[in-house]
């Protein structure tokens, strides 16, 4: 008779389980630059102007940015939850933007003349490097997709805003809080 060997076998981790932000950059550019680019076609078959398409880009970087700080905070255990205004932005800028994008964003602004616009800047975004706009669409900008991630993001996390993308240094996010939520900050920031 056999004796029953137990062996220490280590539990394999799925790929679920693992930190975002200890990984290496595991996406091959070559892969996103396809995938993206038929999805800006896709949303493209689907549009009849370049805000329609735009538009459509933006509400799908929506679920992808409310789907995206969910698995963040699933995966870092130690991570918790921003409920200030300016340490959120700051965690978009530099946390996500270098576990999505592999480095921070360029700069952080707050407007000057509104308390509740600020401007996260972006000289060269990943997603407009693998797109050659046509002439007719000359306008577009398919950085909308990571303001939608942006928006996503931020609307999930309790801090209501809207973002859109300009050309303005690059891309510059323009990102618009309610009302209720510089309130809410400016109550806190009493206390």
């Amino acid at each position: 008779m056999n004796p029953i060997q137990i062996s220490n076998m280590r539990q394999k981790t799925s790929i679920l389980d693992k930190s975002i932000s200890k990984g290496k950059g595991e996406i091959n550019m070559n892969c996103f630059a396809l995938m993206f680019s038929e999805l800006v076609q896709y949303c493209q078959g689907k549009a009849h102007t370049v805000n329609e398409l735009q538009m459509r880009l933006s509400d799908l970087g929506q679920e992808v940015g409310t789907k995206l700080i969910d698995l963040h905070f699933l995966r870092e255990k130690n991570s918790k939850r921003e409920i200030k205004l300016l340490n959120m932005l700051l965690f978009i800028k530099s946390t996500f933007w270098k576990s999505f994008f592999g480095r921070e964003a360029d700069k952080l602004e707050h407007s000057n003349d509104d308390d509740s616009t600020y401007y996260i800047i972006e000289k060269e975004p990943l997603v407009n490097k693998f797109i050659s706009v046509p002439k007719d669409k000359g306008n577009l900008n398919c950085a909308v997709f990571v303001g939608g991630i942006i928006e996503g993001i931020l609307n999930s996390s309790g801090f209501n805003a809207k973002v859109t993308a300009h050309w303005h240094k690059g891309t510059t996010y323009m990102v618009k809080f309610e009302d209720h939520v510089i309130a809410r900050d400016k109550q806190m920031d009493e206390r």
